[in-house]
Parts: C-alpha cells; structure tokens; sequence
C-alpha cells in the first residue's frame, strides 16, 4: 500500500515535472517566435514593402490649420497614424525637411511601436529641392541652391540612420524636374549628383545597406513623355535610382488634357449620369495607366529591369476652379472613391507600391481658397470624417475608438448616400 503511494507520488511529480516542461517549452517558442517577429519586421526592406500588395503606401502631411507654421503635436501625430494603420496603411510618404513634421513622424511612429509591439509603420523621406533663386521671379533652373538642398540631403541622412527600423527609402526632390515646376525646378544632373552621394555613403557604410533610394517625379519627366526630358543625365539617373517614383494626375488632365474625359452627346443621351460617370471613370483608370506604361516602355530600354511604382497620384472632391462645377464637374467624392478603388485594385494586382495622394484634406495649401481643389486631396476631411471612399471602413468599424480633433470618424453627409449623390456632377458633353 506505502509502495503504491509512493508510486503514485512519484507518478503524480513526473506528470507535473512534464507540464512546467512542456509550459516553459511553449513560452521559449512565443518568445522565440515574438522575437523573430520583431527581428523581421526591423530587418524588412524597401523592397519586400514595395512588392507587398498588403502594405498599403500613403501621401501624408497632417497639417490641420492654414498655415504651416502651426505644427502637428505628437497627439495629433499618432492620433493621424492609428486612423492610418486601421485601413491598412503600412509606408507613409513625406515630401521636405525644412520643418519638424517628418522628424516628429518618426518620433511618433517609434513611440507607437515602443507601446504597441503589433503596431507597424515605414516612411519614404522626402529631401526637398530647388534650383537656384527659387520661389522668386528669376529662378535659375540651370543651377541649384547648394546650400538649402545640402541641409535637407545632410537631414536626411542623419535621419535614415537615426531610425533605419522606420527610414526605408529616401526621396531626392519632389516633381523637381518637371519644367511645369517654374518656382523651383532642376536639371536632372543635379538629381543625379546628390542620389549619387547617397548610394556612395551607403557603399562606405555610411547609410543601411537596404536603404533605397529615388526621385519622385511627375511621368514626363522619368521619359515618359516629351523626347526633351529624353537626356544623357536622366537616362545615368534612372540606372541610379534603386526604383522609380512617378506621379500621374488624371485629375488635373480633366482640365489641361481632356481627351479622354468628355463625351459626344449621342453617346450621352443613352446612359444615365452614373453610367456616363463610370464610362469617364473607367476612361480616367486606362488612362493614368498608360502614363505609367509610358514611363515603363521608356525605362525598359534603359535599365529592364528597374522597378516602378507609383509615388503620387490622386482626386480631389471639391473646386471651385477647374475641376468643379464650372469647370470639367472631375471634384466629388463618389468620383474620388471610384478611382481610388480602381487603382487600389490596379495596383494590388500588379504588386505596385501607390502613394495615394493624400491621407487628410490640408486647408494651408490654397489657404485664402477654402474650396480650392488642391485642400480636398484627401481621404479624410480636416475634421476627421470619412469620405465615401472610406464609408465601408467605418460600417466594417475599423475606426472605432479613434477620433481626430476630438471627433468620432463618422461619414461625410452624415452617411447619406442621397445626399452625395445629389452633389455629384456628370463629365462635359460635347456638342
């Protein structure tokens, strides 16, 4: 009887020796696992991200008054970034040094992961430049301002190694090259020179190995359109770069190329307004894809296999100018939502990174215009309510307990779709 007991003692010390085993086991590999999870997500390159249909790229500045000189807080910062990463947004694109928002955004997002190890934002940093006399009534678009575009370049650089977790790509100038650019614009062999300075510091190990670097520029002037951007300079830029950033604006080309936007009457008269809505949509959809086509079709012959993605393009949903109601009826919301579906299905499919231009409206950039088009880019209003294109975040309810201003993300037109539509305008009929 002692015997059995003692067996059944030692049985029982047995059992439990092999659960505190098995427990400390399972808790080696979460934490192994954990680990290995942290070591990825700060070992992940540009590429991996840009090649991810499931990181979802961004334009975002988060200013929130009319003026710049009015800083986001470091609340109002995260507050942008959790609303951000609840739909999917993993890389952010910012566009110039000379003011604290883009350090404070890497401050912000390394705080959020600090708190929250599951939380997971990038940044492509942008180093703003100019030519020489910019923003005057003679700029000198054959030389550049040294001194200013040194400061940002140096910026950037001390940044991509302050935050190399966060930093994954650095972008030289923003539509720098375009010559529609008059304030400010640059030859491409100035481009090339400081994107040539960044690839060499990263060869001396001055900069992360896996930090990429490019230009983000508008598709004419990475070859895809006129043969006088086709130079010995951008062709040297293009193998230089580690991928290319192009922006396309159909939005714009409403205006200023509206071939593929209006319609002949007879075709008119048999649709109904949406139909002809989603007739000039589909035609908009075709149409930013072949200027990246353009640019791909170019680039191809200089370097086949150099990667393209897309760093900026957009829809406004308000103007008073060009694009509203007296002008090419482009600015709404439902028209906004239809694009940015399409282009977010476009790019999905195609693993191209797409900056969406722009994460909230931004009231400083036509400040004395509350309803000019260039404030109304955004996804978000101001306030913080969810345009249409985001009605079905906020029904799925992937904002809930977020709020931007002290504001709930609630629906803009309180949620009524009758209304929207009511404020929609059907493209230009041709006569």
């Amino acid at each position: 009887m002692i015997i059995k007991e003692i067996n059944k003692t030692s049985k029982n010390k047995l059992i439990n020796l092999n659960l505190i085993i098995l427990f400390i086991t399972c808790l080696l590999i979460s934490c192994n696992s954990s680990e290995n999870q942290m070591i990825n997500k700060s070992e992940i390159t540009a590429k991996e991200i840009l090649n991810n249909p499931d990181y979802l790229a961004i334009s975002y500045g988060g200013y929130r008054h009319n003026s710049r000189d009015i800083q986001p807080t470091m609340d109002e910062l995260k507050e942008d970034l959790k609303i951000l990463s609840s739909i999917g947004v993993k890389i952010l694109r910012t566009y110039n040094l000379q003011l604290e928002q883009a350090p404070n955004i890497l401050k912000a997002i390394k705080e959020l992961k600090k708190s929250d190890a599951d939380f997971e934002m990038y940044v492509m940093l942008g180093a703003w430049i100019d030519c020489e006399n910019a923003w005057t009534d003679n700029p000198n678009h054959d030389k550049e301002d040294e001194s200013a575009n040194a400061i940002e370049i140096q910026k950037a650089i001390n940044l991509a190694n302050m935050y190399p977790e966060i930093v994954k790509i650095i972008a030289v100038g923003n539509e720098a090259m375009v010559n529609w650019a008059w304030s400010y614009y640059v030859k491409p062999g100035v481009i090339l020179n400081w994107v040539n300075h960044l690839q060499d510091l990263k060869k001396q190990k001055k900069l992360p190995e896996n930090l990429w670097i490019t230009s983000s520029d508008n598709f004419a002037s990475w070859g895809g359109g006129e043969d006088s951007y086709h130079t010995e300079d951008l062709n040297s830029l293009i193998k230089a770069v580690d991928f290319i950033s192009m922006h396309t604006y159909a939005f714009h080309d409403t205006h200023y190329n509206p071939s593929f936007w209006n319609f002949e009457k007879e075709i008119s008269n048999t649709n109904s307004n949406l139909e002809t809505i989603h007739k000039a949509m589909d035609n908009v959809h075709d149409y930013a894809i072949s200027q990246y086509n353009s640019v791909k079709e170019y680039v191809r012959k200089i370097d086949p296999n150099k990667q393209i993605h897309i760093g900026e393009l957009g829809w406004a949903t308000k103007s008073n100018g060009n694009y509203g109601e007296n002008g090419s009826h482009a600015a709404d919301e439902y028209k906004q939502a239809v694009f940015h579906d399409k282009i977010r299905d476009w790019s999905r499919n195609e693993k191209i990174a797409c900056f969406y231009f722009e994460a909230f409206d931004e009231n400083w950039k036509d400040f004395s215009n509350k309803n000019g088009s260039e404030n109304h880019f955004g996804l978000f209003t101001v306030d913080g309510k969810a345009k249409y294109s985001l009605w079905k975040n906020v029904d799925n309810g992937d904002f809930n307990g977020l709020t931007r201003n002290g504001n709930s993300i609630t629906k803009t037109y309180n949620g009524n779709s009758e209304n929207l539509l009511n404020n929609i305008l059907t493209p230009t009929v041709n006569n």
